[in-house]
Protein backbone atom coordinates (compact mmCIF):
# COMPACT_ATOMS: atom_id res chain seq x y z
CA UNK A 1 0.00 0.00 0.00
CA UNK A 2 1.39 3.22 -0.69
CA UNK A 3 1.68 5.66 1.48
CA UNK A 4 -1.27 8.77 2.00
CA UNK A 5 0.11 12.00 1.47
CA UNK A 6 -1.39 14.37 3.66
CA UNK A 7 -2.10 18.18 1.31
CA UNK A 8 -2.95 21.13 1.73
CA UNK A 9 -4.36 24.30 -0.63
CA UNK A 10 -6.24 27.35 -0.60
CA UNK A 11 -9.59 26.69 -1.04
CA UNK A 12 -10.90 29.87 -1.46
CA UNK A 13 -10.15 32.47 -4.68
CA UNK A 14 -6.76 34.03 -4.62
CA UNK A 15 -6.54 37.84 -3.37
CA UNK A 16 -7.34 39.78 -0.62
CA UNK A 17 -10.74 39.15 1.12
CA UNK A 18 -12.25 39.51 4.34
CA UNK A 19 -12.25 35.40 4.64
CA UNK A 20 -9.63 33.17 3.44
CA UNK A 21 -9.59 29.10 3.60
CA UNK A 22 -6.89 26.83 3.70
CA UNK A 23 -7.80 23.03 3.41
CA UNK A 24 -6.17 20.17 4.77
CA UNK A 25 -6.33 16.73 3.58
CA UNK A 26 -4.56 13.33 5.04
CA UNK A 27 -3.48 11.76 8.07
CA UNK A 28 -1.37 14.24 9.16
CA UNK A 29 -4.58 16.44 9.26
CA UNK A 30 -4.89 16.61 13.11
CA UNK A 31 -1.40 16.82 14.20
CA UNK A 32 -1.10 19.89 11.85
CA UNK A 33 -4.88 21.09 13.75
CA UNK A 34 -2.98 20.85 17.35
CA UNK A 35 0.18 22.34 16.41
CA UNK A 36 -1.70 25.45 14.72
CA UNK A 37 -4.13 25.94 17.72
CA UNK A 38 -2.38 24.47 20.50
CA UNK A 39 -5.09 22.64 21.53
CA UNK A 40 -7.18 19.38 20.01
CA UNK A 41 -10.39 19.83 18.68
CA UNK A 42 -13.79 18.74 19.01
CA UNK A 43 -14.89 16.90 15.66
CA UNK A 44 -17.25 19.00 13.58
CA UNK A 45 -17.57 21.72 16.17
CA UNK A 46 -16.33 25.35 15.12
CA UNK A 47 -13.16 26.04 17.12
CA UNK A 48 -12.71 30.16 17.85
CA UNK A 49 -9.06 30.90 18.39
CA UNK A 50 -5.40 31.54 17.22
CA UNK A 51 -3.16 29.83 14.39
CA UNK A 52 0.80 29.62 15.41
CA UNK A 53 3.64 29.13 13.72
CA UNK A 54 6.08 27.89 16.38
CA UNK A 55 4.63 29.42 19.08
CA UNK A 56 4.36 32.91 17.29
CA UNK A 57 0.72 34.14 16.51
CA UNK A 58 -0.02 34.94 13.11
CA UNK A 59 -3.83 34.76 12.88
CA UNK A 60 -7.31 34.78 14.84
CA UNK A 61 -9.69 32.63 12.94
CA UNK A 62 -12.22 29.61 13.19
CA UNK A 63 -11.10 25.93 12.35
CA UNK A 64 -12.81 22.89 11.82
CA UNK A 65 -11.89 19.33 12.03
CA UNK A 66 -13.67 16.55 10.15
CA UNK A 67 -12.29 13.23 10.70
CA UNK A 68 -12.48 10.12 8.12
CA UNK A 69 -14.98 9.03 6.96
CA UNK A 70 -17.12 11.61 7.40
CA UNK A 71 -15.45 14.88 5.34
CA UNK A 72 -15.32 15.92 1.72
CA UNK A 73 -12.71 13.51 0.57
CA UNK A 74 -13.39 10.86 2.97
CA UNK A 75 -10.18 11.27 4.77
CA UNK A 76 -9.38 13.60 7.82
CA UNK A 77 -9.76 17.22 6.73
CA UNK A 78 -8.91 20.74 8.51
CA UNK A 79 -9.82 23.55 7.61
CA UNK A 80 -8.34 26.81 9.00
CA UNK A 81 -10.58 30.25 8.19
CA UNK A 82 -8.51 33.45 8.66
CA UNK A 83 -8.34 36.96 7.43
CA UNK A 84 -8.35 36.90 3.73
CA UNK A 85 -5.00 38.41 3.15
CA UNK A 86 -2.58 36.77 0.96
CA UNK A 87 0.50 37.07 3.64
CA UNK A 88 -1.89 35.40 5.70
CA UNK A 89 -2.88 32.48 3.79
CA UNK A 90 0.58 32.29 2.66
CA UNK A 91 1.98 31.85 6.14
CA UNK A 92 -0.60 28.97 6.93
CA UNK A 93 0.19 27.13 4.08
CA UNK A 94 3.92 27.49 5.00
CA UNK A 95 2.71 25.98 8.22
CA UNK A 96 0.91 23.47 7.27
CA UNK A 97 3.81 22.19 4.62
CA UNK A 98 6.29 22.78 7.45
CA UNK A 99 4.57 20.04 9.18
CA UNK A 100 4.52 17.44 6.69
CA UNK A 101 1.93 18.43 4.31
CA UNK A 102 2.10 18.88 0.81
CA UNK A 103 0.28 21.73 -1.64
CA UNK A 104 -2.51 20.22 -3.26
CA UNK A 105 -2.42 19.62 -7.25
CA UNK A 106 -5.76 20.83 -9.12
CA UNK A 107 -8.76 19.25 -8.28
CA UNK A 108 -6.60 16.26 -6.25
CA UNK A 109 -9.36 17.04 -3.08
CA UNK A 110 -12.24 16.23 -4.97
CA UNK A 111 -10.22 13.07 -6.81
CA UNK A 112 -9.25 11.99 -3.51
CA UNK A 113 -13.26 11.96 -2.78
CA UNK A 114 -14.13 10.10 -5.78
CA UNK A 115 -10.93 7.12 -5.00
CA UNK A 116 -12.96 7.20 -1.63
CA UNK A 117 -16.23 6.86 -2.58
CA UNK A 118 -17.68 9.80 -1.12
CA UNK A 119 -18.85 10.83 -4.64
CA UNK A 120 -18.70 9.20 -8.58
CA UNK A 121 -17.07 11.21 -11.90
CA UNK A 122 -20.39 12.77 -12.82
CA UNK A 123 -20.68 13.96 -9.31
CA UNK A 124 -17.13 15.19 -9.00
CA UNK A 125 -17.16 17.15 -12.59
CA UNK A 126 -20.94 18.90 -11.28
CA UNK A 127 -18.22 20.21 -8.15
CA UNK A 128 -16.22 22.19 -11.31
CA UNK A 129 -19.25 22.95 -13.35
CA UNK A 130 -21.27 24.17 -10.50
CA UNK A 131 -18.16 26.46 -9.78
CA UNK A 132 -17.76 27.84 -13.59
CA UNK A 133 -21.59 28.25 -13.68
CA UNK A 134 -22.54 31.19 -15.48
CA UNK A 135 -26.32 31.22 -15.19
CA UNK A 136 -28.47 30.32 -12.71
CA UNK A 137 -30.32 27.48 -14.78
CA UNK A 138 -26.98 26.08 -15.53
CA UNK A 139 -26.45 26.13 -11.84
CA UNK A 140 -29.43 24.84 -10.84
CA UNK A 141 -28.75 21.38 -13.45
CA UNK A 142 -24.59 21.13 -12.21
CA UNK A 143 -26.47 20.81 -8.41
CA UNK A 144 -28.97 17.99 -10.19
CA UNK A 145 -25.87 16.34 -11.14
CA UNK A 146 -24.12 16.72 -7.81
CA UNK A 147 -27.15 15.39 -5.91
CA UNK A 148 -26.59 12.09 -8.25
CA UNK A 149 -29.78 12.58 -10.38
CA UNK A 150 -27.49 11.94 -13.70
CA UNK A 151 -25.61 9.50 -12.26
CA UNK A 152 -29.02 7.80 -11.04
CA UNK A 153 -30.03 7.42 -14.31
CA UNK A 154 -26.73 6.15 -15.76
CA UNK A 155 -26.66 3.27 -13.22
CA UNK A 156 -30.18 2.33 -13.96
CA UNK A 157 -29.72 1.66 -17.72
CA UNK A 158 -26.24 -0.35 -16.17
CA UNK A 159 -27.98 -2.50 -14.06
CA UNK A 160 -30.82 -3.23 -16.62
CA UNK A 161 -28.08 -4.00 -19.60
CA UNK A 162 -25.36 -5.91 -16.85
CA UNK A 163 -28.78 -8.07 -15.54
CA UNK A 164 -29.72 -8.79 -19.13
CA UNK A 165 -26.13 -9.58 -20.12
CA UNK A 166 -26.01 -12.12 -17.40
CA UNK A 167 -29.05 -13.79 -18.35
CA UNK A 168 -27.99 -13.50 -22.39
CA UNK A 169 -24.90 -15.98 -21.30
CA UNK A 170 -26.53 -17.98 -19.01
CA UNK A 171 -28.39 -19.14 -22.01
CA UNK A 172 -25.61 -20.03 -24.23
CA UNK A 173 -25.35 -23.23 -21.62
CA UNK A 174 -28.45 -24.33 -22.65
CA UNK A 175 -28.37 -23.76 -26.49
CA UNK A 176 -29.32 -27.38 -27.52
CA UNK A 177 -32.42 -26.76 -25.38
CA UNK A 178 -35.88 -26.98 -27.39
CA UNK A 179 -36.89 -24.02 -25.62
CA UNK A 180 -35.96 -20.84 -26.82
CA UNK A 181 -35.01 -18.33 -23.64
CA UNK A 182 -33.55 -15.91 -25.38
CA UNK A 183 -37.17 -15.50 -27.22
CA UNK A 184 -39.42 -16.65 -24.67
CA UNK A 185 -37.81 -13.83 -22.36
CA UNK A 186 -38.19 -11.32 -24.52
CA UNK A 187 -34.75 -10.11 -24.83
CA UNK A 188 -35.16 -8.54 -28.15
CA UNK A 189 -38.03 -6.38 -26.22
CA UNK A 190 -35.32 -5.47 -23.49
CA UNK A 191 -32.87 -4.46 -25.82
CA UNK A 192 -35.27 -2.53 -27.71
CA UNK A 193 -36.02 -0.92 -24.26
CA UNK A 194 -32.59 -0.41 -23.48
CA UNK A 195 -32.30 1.52 -27.15
CA UNK A 196 -34.67 3.64 -26.78
CA UNK A 197 -33.31 4.87 -23.21
CA UNK A 198 -30.43 5.29 -24.41
CA UNK A 199 -31.70 7.65 -27.34
CA UNK A 200 -33.39 9.97 -24.48
CA UNK A 201 -30.55 9.99 -22.60
CA UNK A 202 -28.33 11.14 -25.02
CA UNK A 203 -30.98 14.18 -25.96
CA UNK A 204 -31.13 15.24 -22.27
CA UNK A 205 -27.32 15.12 -22.50
CA UNK A 206 -26.88 16.88 -26.12
CA UNK A 207 -29.01 19.40 -24.26
CA UNK A 208 -27.20 19.70 -21.04
CA UNK A 209 -23.40 20.05 -22.53
CA UNK A 210 -24.95 23.02 -24.58
CA UNK A 211 -26.12 24.48 -21.83
CA UNK A 212 -22.76 24.52 -20.29
CA UNK A 213 -20.57 25.10 -23.01
CA UNK A 214 -22.81 26.73 -25.31
CA UNK A 215 -22.24 27.95 -28.91
CA UNK A 216 -19.71 30.29 -30.44
CA UNK A 217 -20.79 32.58 -33.02
CA UNK A 218 -18.36 34.32 -35.08
CA UNK A 219 -20.01 38.21 -36.76
CA UNK A 220 -18.40 38.31 -40.43
CA UNK A 221 -19.43 40.45 -42.94
CA UNK A 222 -17.57 43.68 -44.96
CA UNK A 223 -16.92 47.03 -43.64
CA UNK A 224 -19.30 49.33 -42.38
CA UNK A 225 -21.90 46.42 -42.60
CA UNK A 226 -22.37 46.81 -38.83
CA UNK A 227 -20.69 44.16 -37.31
CA UNK A 228 -19.87 45.85 -34.24
CA UNK A 229 -23.23 47.49 -33.78
CA UNK A 230 -24.98 43.87 -33.71
CA UNK A 231 -22.43 42.35 -31.55
CA UNK A 232 -23.82 46.08 -28.87
CA UNK A 233 -27.51 45.15 -29.91
CA UNK A 234 -26.63 41.39 -28.59
CA UNK A 235 -24.99 42.08 -25.40
CA UNK A 236 -27.12 45.31 -24.41
CA UNK A 237 -24.69 47.14 -24.29
CA UNK A 238 -21.38 49.35 -25.73
CA UNK A 239 -19.08 46.48 -26.21
CA UNK A 240 -17.58 47.72 -28.85
CA UNK A 241 -16.52 51.27 -30.71
CA UNK A 242 -19.56 52.16 -33.21
CA UNK A 243 -18.45 54.84 -36.05
CA UNK A 244 -19.50 55.81 -39.68
CA UNK A 245 -15.55 55.06 -40.91
CA UNK A 246 -15.72 51.78 -41.96
CA UNK A 247 -12.41 49.42 -40.83
CA UNK A 248 -13.33 51.34 -37.16
CA UNK A 249 -12.93 47.44 -35.53
CA UNK A 250 -9.43 45.35 -36.51
CA UNK A 251 -9.31 43.28 -34.18
CA UNK A 252 -11.13 40.91 -32.36
CA UNK A 253 -13.69 41.60 -29.76
CA UNK A 254 -15.36 38.78 -27.64
CA UNK A 255 -18.59 38.88 -25.18
CA UNK A 256 -20.54 36.35 -23.94
CA UNK A 257 -24.26 36.46 -23.39
CA UNK A 258 -27.02 33.90 -22.62
CA UNK A 259 -30.16 32.56 -24.29
CA UNK A 260 -32.55 30.90 -21.59
CA UNK A 261 -29.79 29.74 -19.91
CA UNK A 262 -27.33 28.76 -22.50
CA UNK A 263 -23.87 30.93 -23.08
CA UNK A 264 -23.73 32.25 -26.25
CA UNK A 265 -19.72 33.57 -27.15
CA UNK A 266 -19.68 36.27 -29.54
CA UNK A 267 -17.01 37.22 -31.55
CA UNK A 268 -17.00 40.66 -33.55
CA UNK A 269 -14.36 40.71 -36.45
CA UNK A 270 -12.60 42.81 -38.51
CA UNK A 271 -14.84 43.45 -42.02
CA UNK A 272 -13.26 41.62 -44.51
CA UNK A 273 -11.57 42.71 -48.01
CA UNK A 274 -8.97 43.69 -49.73
CA UNK A 275 -6.38 45.79 -47.84
CA UNK A 276 -3.02 47.22 -47.79
CA UNK A 277 -2.83 48.33 -44.10
CA UNK A 278 -0.81 46.04 -42.57
CA UNK A 279 -3.05 46.29 -39.33
CA UNK A 280 -6.06 45.55 -41.21
CA UNK A 281 -4.37 42.68 -42.74
CA UNK A 282 -3.55 41.52 -39.61
CA UNK A 283 -7.02 41.94 -38.49
CA UNK A 284 -8.38 40.12 -41.20
CA UNK A 285 -6.03 36.99 -40.61
CA UNK A 286 -7.27 36.41 -37.36
CA UNK A 287 -10.90 37.35 -38.16
CA UNK A 288 -10.42 34.54 -40.38
CA UNK A 289 -8.87 32.45 -37.51
CA UNK A 290 -12.33 33.05 -35.45
CA UNK A 291 -14.52 32.25 -38.45
CA UNK A 292 -12.87 29.10 -38.92
CA UNK A 293 -13.44 27.89 -35.34
CA UNK A 294 -16.69 28.86 -34.93
CA UNK A 295 -19.30 26.68 -34.61
CA UNK A 296 -22.10 29.64 -36.28
CA UNK A 297 -21.42 32.40 -38.54
CA UNK A 298 -23.49 35.65 -38.35
CA UNK A 299 -22.42 37.29 -42.29
CA UNK A 300 -23.40 40.83 -42.03
CA UNK A 301 -24.35 42.67 -44.76
CA UNK A 302 -26.18 45.80 -45.67
CA UNK A 303 -29.61 45.94 -46.81
CA UNK A 304 -29.15 48.44 -49.60
CA UNK A 305 -26.62 45.59 -51.08
CA UNK A 306 -29.34 43.63 -52.13
CA UNK A 307 -28.15 40.53 -51.19
CA UNK A 308 -24.81 38.85 -48.77
CA UNK A 309 -21.30 37.91 -50.42
CA UNK A 310 -20.74 34.58 -49.34
CA UNK A 311 -17.09 34.72 -50.77
CA UNK A 312 -15.64 36.74 -48.56
CA UNK A 313 -15.93 34.11 -46.01
CA UNK A 314 -12.79 31.46 -45.55
CA UNK A 315 -13.80 28.39 -47.59
CA UNK A 316 -13.75 25.98 -44.39
CA UNK A 317 -17.17 27.57 -43.82
CA UNK A 318 -18.85 25.95 -46.24
CA UNK A 319 -19.95 22.77 -44.22
CA UNK A 320 -20.63 25.41 -41.11
CA UNK A 321 -23.81 26.66 -40.33
CA UNK A 322 -24.25 30.58 -41.80
CA UNK A 323 -27.44 32.88 -40.65
CA UNK A 324 -27.28 36.02 -43.39
CA UNK A 325 -27.85 39.12 -41.55
CA UNK A 326 -29.65 42.04 -43.56
CA UNK A 327 -28.70 44.74 -41.10
CA UNK A 328 -29.71 48.31 -41.67
CA UNK A 329 -33.60 47.90 -42.49
CA UNK A 330 -34.49 51.00 -40.50
CA UNK A 331 -33.09 53.44 -43.31
CA UNK A 332 -35.56 51.25 -45.61
CA UNK A 333 -38.64 51.40 -42.96
CA UNK A 334 -38.92 48.13 -42.91
CA UNK A 335 -40.16 45.23 -40.39
CA UNK A 336 -37.90 42.53 -39.27
CA UNK A 337 -38.59 39.29 -40.53
CA UNK A 338 -36.87 35.97 -40.80
CA UNK A 339 -36.80 33.71 -43.53
CA UNK A 340 -36.06 30.20 -42.99
CA UNK A 341 -35.25 27.36 -45.99
CA UNK A 342 -32.66 23.92 -46.63
CA UNK A 343 -30.01 26.44 -48.36
CA UNK A 344 -30.14 29.27 -46.17
CA UNK A 345 -31.35 30.95 -42.51
CA UNK A 346 -31.70 34.92 -42.97
CA UNK A 347 -32.85 37.45 -40.68
CA UNK A 348 -33.72 41.18 -41.38
CA UNK A 349 -33.29 43.57 -38.70
CA UNK A 350 -31.69 46.55 -37.27
CA UNK A 351 -29.07 46.37 -35.06
CA UNK A 352 -29.15 50.53 -34.59
CA UNK A 353 -32.52 50.44 -33.31
CA UNK A 354 -32.54 46.41 -32.00
CA UNK A 355 -35.35 45.24 -34.06
CA UNK A 356 -35.21 41.90 -35.36
CA UNK A 357 -32.38 40.78 -32.29
CA UNK A 358 -34.78 38.54 -31.09
CA UNK A 359 -35.50 37.20 -34.37
CA UNK A 360 -31.60 36.23 -34.47
CA UNK A 361 -31.49 34.91 -30.64
CA UNK A 362 -34.49 32.49 -31.65
CA UNK A 363 -32.74 31.50 -34.77
CA UNK A 364 -29.36 30.65 -32.97
CA UNK A 365 -30.73 28.73 -30.14
CA UNK A 366 -32.65 27.00 -33.08
CA UNK A 367 -29.44 26.32 -35.04
CA UNK A 368 -27.89 24.92 -32.10
CA UNK A 369 -30.22 22.93 -31.72
CA UNK A 370 -31.12 24.06 -27.79
CA UNK A 371 -34.18 23.61 -26.61
CA UNK A 372 -34.68 22.91 -22.62
CA UNK A 373 -36.60 19.90 -21.56
CA UNK A 374 -37.91 21.19 -18.10
CA UNK A 375 -36.79 20.65 -14.87
CA UNK A 376 -35.19 17.06 -15.75
CA UNK A 377 -32.12 18.85 -17.78
CA UNK A 378 -28.67 17.78 -16.01
CA UNK A 379 -25.05 19.25 -17.04
CA UNK A 380 -23.35 16.93 -19.54
CA UNK A 381 -19.55 16.78 -20.76
CA UNK A 382 -18.40 15.72 -24.57
CA UNK A 383 -17.10 13.06 -23.17
CA UNK A 384 -20.34 11.83 -21.84
CA UNK A 385 -22.05 12.36 -25.08
CA UNK A 386 -19.10 10.32 -26.88
CA UNK A 387 -19.53 7.21 -23.94
CA UNK A 388 -23.62 7.12 -24.53
CA UNK A 389 -23.19 6.81 -27.99
CA UNK A 390 -20.73 4.06 -28.44
CA UNK A 391 -22.59 2.56 -25.59
CA UNK A 392 -26.05 2.96 -28.04
CA UNK A 393 -23.32 1.55 -30.95
CA UNK A 394 -23.07 -1.36 -29.35
CA UNK A 395 -26.87 -2.13 -28.02
CA UNK A 396 -27.65 -1.77 -31.79
CA UNK A 397 -24.71 -4.52 -32.71
CA UNK A 398 -26.49 -6.51 -30.10
CA UNK A 399 -29.54 -6.34 -31.73
CA UNK A 400 -28.52 -7.07 -34.75
CA UNK A 401 -26.59 -10.21 -33.24
CA UNK A 402 -30.01 -11.13 -31.77
CA UNK A 403 -31.70 -11.60 -35.12
CA UNK A 404 -28.89 -13.54 -36.86
CA UNK A 405 -28.98 -15.96 -34.01
CA UNK A 406 -25.71 -15.34 -32.58
CA UNK A 407 -25.95 -15.11 -28.44
CA UNK A 408 -22.21 -15.35 -27.65
CA UNK A 409 -22.28 -11.72 -29.88
CA UNK A 410 -24.79 -10.51 -28.02
CA UNK A 411 -23.27 -10.73 -24.89
CA UNK A 412 -20.07 -9.42 -25.61
CA UNK A 413 -21.53 -6.18 -27.15
CA UNK A 414 -23.71 -5.82 -24.31
CA UNK A 415 -20.54 -6.30 -21.85
CA UNK A 416 -18.91 -4.00 -24.05
CA UNK A 417 -21.95 -1.44 -23.86
CA UNK A 418 -21.81 -1.78 -19.67
CA UNK A 419 -18.11 -0.71 -20.15
CA UNK A 420 -18.78 2.14 -22.22
CA UNK A 421 -21.61 3.12 -20.07
CA UNK A 422 -19.60 2.57 -16.85
CA UNK A 423 -17.15 5.27 -17.95
CA UNK A 424 -19.21 7.88 -17.65
CA UNK A 425 -19.67 7.54 -13.72
CA UNK A 426 -16.05 6.15 -13.08
CA UNK A 427 -16.96 1.91 -12.30
CA UNK A 428 -14.82 1.66 -15.60
CA UNK A 429 -11.91 4.26 -15.79
CA UNK A 430 -8.21 4.69 -16.76
CA UNK A 431 -5.60 6.87 -15.13
CA UNK A 432 -5.46 9.09 -17.75
CA UNK A 433 -9.16 10.32 -18.03
CA UNK A 434 -8.87 11.15 -14.48
CA UNK A 435 -5.70 12.62 -14.75
CA UNK A 436 -6.90 14.56 -17.57
CA UNK A 437 -10.66 15.46 -15.43
CA UNK A 438 -9.07 16.50 -12.32
CA UNK A 439 -6.65 18.61 -13.86
CA UNK A 440 -9.10 21.54 -15.30
CA UNK A 441 -10.26 21.70 -11.40
CA UNK A 442 -9.48 24.53 -8.71
CA UNK A 443 -6.55 24.20 -6.62
CA UNK A 444 -8.28 24.34 -3.87
CA UNK A 445 -11.05 21.47 -5.21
Amino acid sequence: MAKIETICALATAVGQGGIGVVRISGPLASDIANQVLRTSLEPRYAYYGSFYDDGVEIDKGVAIYFPNPHSYTGEDVLELQGHGGMSVMRQLLEVATSLGARLAEPGEFSKRAFLNGKMDLVQAEAVQDLIQASSDQSARCAIRSLSGEFSDKINHLLTAMINLRVFVEATIDFSDEEIDFLASHEVSEKLENLACELTEILECANQGALLRDGIHVAIAGKPNAGKSSLLNALTERPSAIVTAIAGTTRDVLKETIHINGMPLHIIDTAGLHQSDDIVEQEGIRRAHAEIDNADVVLLVYDAKDGSADQSILPFEVVNKPIIEIRNKIDLLNESPQGHNSEDCVSISLSAKSKEGVDLLKQSLADVAGYHPVGDGLVLARKRHIMAIETTFEFVENAIAQLEAGASELVAEDLRQASISLGGITGEFTSDDLLGEIFSSFCIGK
